[in-house]
């Protein structure tokens, strides 16, 4: 795991990077080296302002407003700088890579590839929108904020982590499909283009999945499979609130305790079977030395549970340096997606109609996912039953992809043709 791949630092030579600081002093530069070279050319500069000027102005306010906004701070609420997530620099080259791919198939599909560099703007505001809609209706009370800009600002956080590839899938669909009607195009000549593409783009995402901690799988015995991660991750959290992490485990109705593990944190510290949580914590009392110099997100506090009546604490240096080994679903899942681009444009050589090729990349997808959420632990059952809202999905997903085919091969108008690379 390597949540921020690294930190623009807050000042340079006591100068602030954004805000009023050096990148807006840049953007000055650029702004007075594009009036010279205007004027070289026989153009007036209050032409250039004239037609440019809103433009400049907008990056200005960004530049002015908006990164400072971003960026993370101490313990003490200080800038520190702006954290670069491998989150979000996979999915750049997820989007890269499956753009790329688009078009180079389109090109052996005798398809203008500028129609796919057209395209790939909608379908990627209209795959993240879906993809953060979904996690967020899916766990809408992490997002509520104290004020409805705080929880506007908390959904607005996706390069962090919290994308859905189903609700990508389908926003992402909705978008192409408005653009094709729009162009006049064969929504699913295009869909045979592009789904390959977007499990190319899986590959790549769910390695910022791995970078994030997201999307992890469920306890495992300690293999060479096996992945650990550190303080602050998801799974370290889940475990530490578990009990488990400090060697015991709770009833979470009854909040009885009922196993210890031998030679553990809890039972060095005298816990005991049949005891019951009161609380359990972060213990703030440890950022009290801790330094000012990182973000208050790497920050690390200690332990607290209240046991029928008595207080137990670990502090951060006592704690276990990274949690117990969970299988690699997002590894799983990443080369699973390879697989999946290179078996689909194996099958394009294959003549079929159009969107046979886009029928079949759904429904495997739909298997795939149902099988993977049970390797993965992050999503509980919905609506009273044992599959999570993924795995329900995916029955909706393979029901419509199969009803789809079926209507696909009853069309007589619709001549069979190769999709070959």
């Amino acid at each position: 795991m390597r949540r921020t791949l690294f930190l623009i630092p807050h000042e340079i030579l006591g100068l602030p990077i954004f805000g009023v600081g050096w990148i807006l002093g840049l953007l000055l530069v650029a702004i007075a080296i594009r009036c010279f070279l205007a004027a070289r050319q026989g153009l007036r500069v209050t032409q250039v302002l004239g037609s440019e000027g809103l433009l400049w102005g907008i990056f200005a306010a960004v530049i002015m407003l908006v990164l400072p906004r971003v960026e993370l701070t101490n313990l003490d609420g200080e800038p520190v700088g702006m954290a670069i997530r491998g989150y979000g620099m996979m999915l750049l080259v997820a989007i890269a890579s499956a753009v790329a791919l688009a078009a180079y198939r389109a090109k052996r599909k005798k398809v203008n590839p500028e129609i796919i560099l057209s395209m790939a703007p909608w379908a990627f505001i209209g795959g993240i929108i879906g993809a953060r809609l979904f996690f967020v209706i899916q766990y809408r009370d992490q997002f509520i904020g104290s004020t409805l800009l705080e929880t506007i600002s908390n959904m607005l956080r996706f390069t962090e982590g919290g994308l859905v590839v189903y609700g990508s899938f389908i926003g992402g669909f909705l978008a192409v499909a408005f653009f094709s009607f729009r162009h006049h195009l064969s929504l699913l000549k295009m869909g045979d283009i592009i789904i390959p593409c977007l499990f190319l783009g899986l590959f790549f995402g769910r390695i910022g999945c791995l970078a994030n901690g997201c999307c992890y799988g469920g306890r495992c015995d300690d293999s060479s499979i096996a992945l650990y991660f550190p303080p602050k991750s998801p799974v370290y959290e889940k475990q530490l609130r578990s009990g488990e992490l400090v060697g015991f485990q709770f009833d979470q109705n009854t909040m009885k305790i009922t196993a210890v593990s031998s030679d553990s944190l809890a039972a060095n510290a005298g816990i005991s079977i049949d005891g019951r949580v009161q609380s359990m914590g972060d213990d703030l009392s440890y950022l009290v030395n801790a330094s000012r110099k990182i973000p208050s997100e790497q920050a690390l506090p200690g332990l607290r549970v209240d046991i029928d009546g008595q207080r137990y604490r670990w502090g951060p240096d006592e704690l276990p340096s990274q949690a117990l080994p969970v299988y690699p679903a997002q590894l799983i899942s990443s080369f699973s997606g390879l697989a999946m681009c290179l078996l689909l444009c194996g099958v394009s050589a294959i003549p079929m109609r159009n969107g046979m090729l886009m029928m079949i990349g759904f429904s495997c997808y739909a298997l795939l996912r149902f099988v993977l959420e049970i390797v993965r632990v992050d999503e509980s059952g919905q609506f009273g039953t044992g599959f999570s809202i993924s795995q329900i999905v995916s029955f909706v997903v393979l029901g419509l992809s199969i009803a789809g085919a079926v209507w696909i091969k009853s069309r007589t108008e619709d001549p069979v043709e190769s999709t070959a690379e």
